[in-house]
């Protein structure tokens, strides 16, 4: 990829299990961290419509054309509403790459789900589809999942676009934003 590029940063906001949405913000950041765009979208807390909505959200921008790479603050969005990578990769044509600051503890995850869904096995079939990989930084390793870029060309695109700390910066950017949307004001870590 060229030294420049524009890389689209998604979270969702704070949200309780008792709220039916969250929002959910994409922070399109040009390497290595000047601000370019921001675009919204909603999502069902614990349901089924995140892929289709961050695809609707990047097709419906104008600024399409020029996102390079999306990485999403986690493979599930609004609680358990799971982002499949593979289709959102295909459905709009990029890249795509899930990021956490802690390994996922599957184990853990496969019981919530259980406990909670009659989908559950579909919901966890896709968080675990991909393979977990760790990725050193300066400071504390971070774990993806990835589709549609090697590994080693992602590592490089992480490198470029992190500024301070483990995580990438649209990542970061996506986090404060967000948040203040829903608190007024930012807070907290990614």
């Amino acid at each position: 990829m060229k030294e420049h590029i524009r890389i689209l940063g998604i979270d969702d906001s704070p949200f309780s299990f008792e709220d039916e949405s969250a929002e959910i913000v994409g922070a399109l950041v040009r390497t290595p961290n000047y601000i370019e765009a921001v675009m919204k979208s909603e999502i069902d807390v614990d349901g089924w419509n995140s892929t289709r909505n961050v695809a609707e959200m990047v097709r419906a921008s104008r600024y399409r054309e020029n996102i390079s790479m999306i990485f999403l603050d986690g493979i599930a969005l609004g609680g358990f509403n799971v982002v499949d990578i593979s289709k959102l990769s295909e459905d709009v044509g990029i890249p795509v790459a899930s990021i956490s600051r802690k390994r996922p503890d599957m184990e853990s995850i496969r019981i919530a789900l259980e406990k909670k869904f009659d989908d559950w096995k579909e919901r966890f079939e896709l968080i675990t589809k991909n393979e977990i990989k760790k990725v050193e930084t300066e400071h504390n390793p971070i774990y993806v999942q990835h589709v549609g870029i090697g590994f080693a060309e992602l590592k490089s695109v992480i490198r470029k676009s992190t500024v301070r700390g483990a995580l990438p910066e649209p990542i970061r950017v996506a986090h404060l934003i967000v948040t203040a949307f829903k608190r007024g004001e930012s807070y907290g870590r990614a």
